[in-house]
């Protein structure tokens, strides 16, 4: 009898603690360095279709331990996120903290390959509310990857164009 009821009580535990893993992949004609310097500007998130704002400092770098609050586009209340580990422009990995019953970790992976540069966005939920919080982020999350590309690829489309511009105006002035 003893061992049926721990059974089943492990059994209702593991059954109760649910996990979602999910991997987004996008290919870029951005160079490594370029993804990778948008992906570290922790002060500009302005591409994240979630994320609002952050607290951090223009200019610092992430390393393992740094601890940041972040404001959503849905609430005002601030959550907290960790950044686990960084592999200087190959890796971030971080963990966001928001609410308690469920843990939510995110790696961005950039790699180079003959194609372009492929970022890779994965999403880990673990918890007993993660189902319920899944159902709610999961088109934002869907986007984080193609607005992150798109982000980049629009700020060096600028930044020739602007290039050009002046290399115009300077033929010009003679």
């Amino acid at each position: 009898m003893q061992s049926w009821l721990s059974q089943f009580f492990h059994r209702k535990r593991r059954r109760l603690c649910a996990s979602l893993v999910r991997t987004y992949r996008e290919i870029s004609s951005a160079s490594v360095d370029e993804l990778w310097l948008k992906v570290v500007d922790l002060t500009d998130v302005s591409w994240h279709p979630s994320l609002k704002s952050t607290n951090v400092p223009y200019g610092l770098v992430p390393k393992p331990g740094l601890i940041f609050q972040a404001v959503t586009r849905f609430s005002p209340i601030p959550i907290r996120i960790f950044v686990e580990r960084v592999n200087p422009k190959e890796m971030l990995s971080i963990r966001v903290l928001a609410i308690p019953g469920i843990e939510e970790r995110i790696i961005y992976r950039i790699e180079s390959t003959v194609c372009g540069t492929c970022l890779s966005y994965s999403v880990t939920l673990r918890g007993w509310f993660s189902p319920l919080i899944w159902s709610l982020s999961r088109p934002y999350a869907d986007r984080v990857a193609r607005s992150l590309v798109e982000a980049v690829e629009k700020a060096a489309l600028q930044a020739v164009s602007g290039k050009k511009k002046s290399l115009n105006d300077s033929c010009f002035d003679v």
